[in-house]
């Protein structure tokens, strides 16, 4: 069965159309210019984790001002201000959005940043993603997603068994809710414990990506494991903001309203003892370059690597016979 092509794209002289996602700048502003050379992600990502030692030590209310201190200092350094730099917001803007971040942080229930140490983590290692993919459109509405040629859509896929990996959607009504509930009272661990897709669309690219990650997966994984099981794929900018005010670490910019990142289950794995064999793969896709990953705890943020894209969308017409 054949995945429908992509559409011609708009036409010179015509209306841009109104599911078209939106450009991160505004009309006419000059992109920013990038360091000739990449910054160097792994002195990055351990630069981080030096300073996520020093955010624990200075975890509680009255170092309020000695952590404001030390995230001035710290992200001037070379290897983190290389990457923060590189994005649209820069190094200053960077820094004021992580220490407002930080001013508004209340722990709860549903956020992925149990404490300040891991928003902190979060938001720095997200920025890889905007460095990837800052001249990427935002998918600033739920009608753009829903709407988008860009994207494919996964029920589609799923029917014809061309997808590798399981998701399960949002309940849309009362009655899903309630039976979703009543699911999860009789069979706690059949599946793991997450909201759904809103939105069940994705790029191609990633489609081939989960598809690839889930052929490996399966065939490292303990007998008996599941297929990979992805939480969360693309977003609105508008549900972005949704997700903020009940309390989630959703960070701005994002790569999932790029369309380029994903979520994966990775704690319900561990009662098939195939969650650190999930790890391991992840971060080893993440040494040879085609991935970022964020630990943030039930489930592992990935996001696609730009120089990976290419590869990926010849996979995925290859294997979907486009």
């Amino acid at each position: 069965m054949r995945v429908p092509s992509r559409s011609p794209g708009q036409q010179p002289g015509s209306p841009p159309s109104p599911t078209a996602p939106a450009r991160r700048r505004p009309s006419g502003a000059a992109p920013r210019r990038l360091p000739a050379a990449a910054p160097d992600l792994a002195a990055y990502r351990a630069a981080v984790a030096e300073l996520l030692v020093e955010v624990g030590a200075l975890a509680d209310a009255a170092s309020t001002r000695a952590r404001q201190v030390l995230i001035d200092e710290r992200l001037r350094e070379p290897a983190l201000a290389a990457v923060l730099d590189g994005t649209p917001q820069g190094l200053i803007g960077a820094r004021e959005t992580l220490l407002l971040e930080m001013a508004r942080y209340q722990p709860n229930d549903r956020t992925s940043a149990g404490d300040l140490s891991a928003l902190v983590r979060i938001y720095l290692l997200s920025r890889i993603d905007v460095l990837w993919w800052q001249d990427a459109p935002t998918f600033v509405t739920d009608d753009q997603v829903n709407g988008s040629a860009e994207l494919v859509d996964l029920e589609w896929l799923r029917r014809r068994d061309l997808l590798r990996f399981r998701y399960q959607e949002q309940p849309a009504t009362m009655l899903g809710r309630a039976a979703r509930g009543l699911r999860r009272r009789l069979l706690p661990d059949a599946t793991p414990h997450t909201a759904g897709l809103l939105f069940r669309r994705a790029r191609r690219e990633v489609v081939a990506l989960l598809n690839d990650i889930a052929r490996e997966f399966a065939a490292v994984a303990p007998p008996a494991t599941p297929p990979l099981w992805v939480t969360s794929l693309v977003r609105s900018a508008e549900h972005q903001y949704r997700l903020r005010r009940l309390g989630y670490a959703a960070m701005l910019p994002s790569g999932h309203c790029l369309g380029y990142s994903v979520d994966v289950e990775l704690a319900w794995f561990e009662r098939f003892g195939a969650r650190d064999t999930l790890a391991q793969l992840l971060l080893s896709r993440q040494e040879a370059g085609e991935l970022n990953v964020i630990d943030e705890g039930q489930a592992w943020h990935l996001c696609l690597a730009p120089t990976a894209r290419r590869r990926l969308r010849r996979a995925y017409e290859a294997e979907m016979g486009v």
